[in-house]
């Protein structure tokens, strides 16, 4: 399934009331549906369908909901049980328990409750809500694909800067990728937010960093204006808390921006890509690093590196980081360092290089072990020699053999 987003816009104040209107009923249902599942036992997919027809029958404003949206907001519910089913039975230790939506901010419809105008520049809302006509504003891709695919779902969200109209198409994003028979191993951290095999680093902007001064003056402005049990939510509460949610929504933004393209980046002008699948969650229970890990965001990098590798046949691989940076990836030597060691010396064979580059080194070798392929590595200025025999019953090729990877030249 391929998704596009326009912004819905020209409406009027009345419009954008009856899409909050239309938000929080489906926000109902769902719960609504979460409810009955707790209070029944046996509960299917079915039951919670039937029960979005006793809730129409029950509830006005229910029967407003266009049908369709009403069952969409049910498979919302039944996704979160499910998911709940299945970590179970995987033995997970955070099962996920369904929990009730406090702030909803989207409701979807299927094949009804729109019409799509012949331009394919606006788009009509048919369901009880009065919802009307809203102009649709996206680029050329997307003007595109509304004229030539099929669209199986509407989902409309709400942002701080607006409300989004999100097509699902009927279709598969594949494209030719070009192939350089180049390989690279990445060390995610947060000094150097990569550093590969070959010492090539990138550097992290730090956007909430950036913005941290602007967001803690909105967040003090927000704080003045409501005082709970004191002051009421005024007009002027609800002013600063959307401005707040604007500076929010653009550092997401530009996060996400610079993620996809450092990862269309690599994917590009790399064959075989290997990263480290770090364990986020664990990480961020060191407070004092916890705002940088998450202002870092390297699930996301990782995520569009999947896509892209997907995308472009190309092979894109995560490997344990248990001791790669603690492992001499000339020897294997195992050399305990702290955090603040930055440089890896090795009292086995004498080499000494960064302690970032001899980690992506051992994520490379790794990854190629996966693959079914050694990779023997280039020398980095140590002082004995970094040729090393394989090992008997490996597989050996020379794919990597004298190609060295080119990923942070082009940024």
């Amino acid at each position: 399934m391929l998704v596009r987003e326009a912004k819905l816009k020209n409406g009027t104040k009345e419009q954008y009331l009856a899409l909050d209107d239309a938000v929080r009923t489906a926000q109902f249902i769902r719960n609504k549906a979460i409810r009955y599942w707790m209070d029944n036992r046996g509960v299917s997919k079915a039951d919670l369908y039937s029960l979005c027809k006793n809730l129409a029958a029950k509830f006005p404003f229910a029967k407003k909901l266009n049908s369709a949206a009403r069952q969409a907001s049910a498979e919302r519910a039944w996704a979160s049980i499910s998911n709940f089913y299945s970590r179970c039975k995987k033995g997970d230790k955070k099962k996920g328990y369904p929990q009730f939506k406090k702030h909803g901010r989207s409701v979807e419809y299927k094949v009804s409750g729109w019409k799509l105008a012949q331009d394919c520049e606006s788009i009509n809302f048919t369901d009880g809500f009065d919802i009307g006509t809203l102009s649709l504003y996206c680029n050329k891709a997307t003007r595109i694909d509304l004229h030539t695919l099929k669209i199986n779902r509407v989902r409309v969200v709400r942002r701080a800067d607006g409300y989004y109209a999100q097509f699902c198409f009927d279709g598969d994003r594949k494209e030719s990728g070009e192939y350089t028979g180049n390989v690279v191993g990445l060390d995610l951290g947060l000094k150097y937010f990569t550093k590969d095999q070959n010492d090539n680093a990138v550097i992290y902007p730090q956007f909430l960093r950036k913005s941290e001064r602007r967001l803690k003056k909105a967040q003090r402005r927000l704080s003045k204006k409501f005082v709970k049990g004191a002051k009421p939510q005024s007009n002027n509460y609800h002013k600063v808390r959307k401005r707040l949610g604007k500076i929010h929504l653009k550092t997401s933004r530009q996060r996400k921006d610079w993620a996809i393209k450092l990862a269309r980046c690599v994917v590009h002008f790399n064959d075989v890509i290997v990263y480290e699948d770090l364990k986020i969650a664990n990480m961020v229970k060191n407070h004092r690093l916890a705002k940088s890990i998450q202002d870092a965001s390297w699930y996301q990098f990782t995520q569009w590196l999947d896509y892209y590798g997907r995308i472009w046949d190309k092979a894109v691989v995560a490997v344990s980081p248990h001791y790669t940076s603690q492992d001499c990836s000339n020897c294997g030597w195992r050399v305990k360092k702290s955090l603040s060691t930055r440089t890896h010396s090795c009292p086995s064979c004498s080499i000494e290089i960064c302690r970032d580059t001899n980690a992506a080194i051992n994520i490379l070798k790794k990854g190629m072990g996966i693959l079914g392929i050694e990779w023997e590595n280039s020398t980095f200025g140590q002082k004995g020699s970094a040729s090393q025999e394989g090992k008997p019953g490996e597989k050996t090729a020379s794919i990597a053999e004298g190609k060295p990877s080119t990923v942070s030249g082009f940024l």
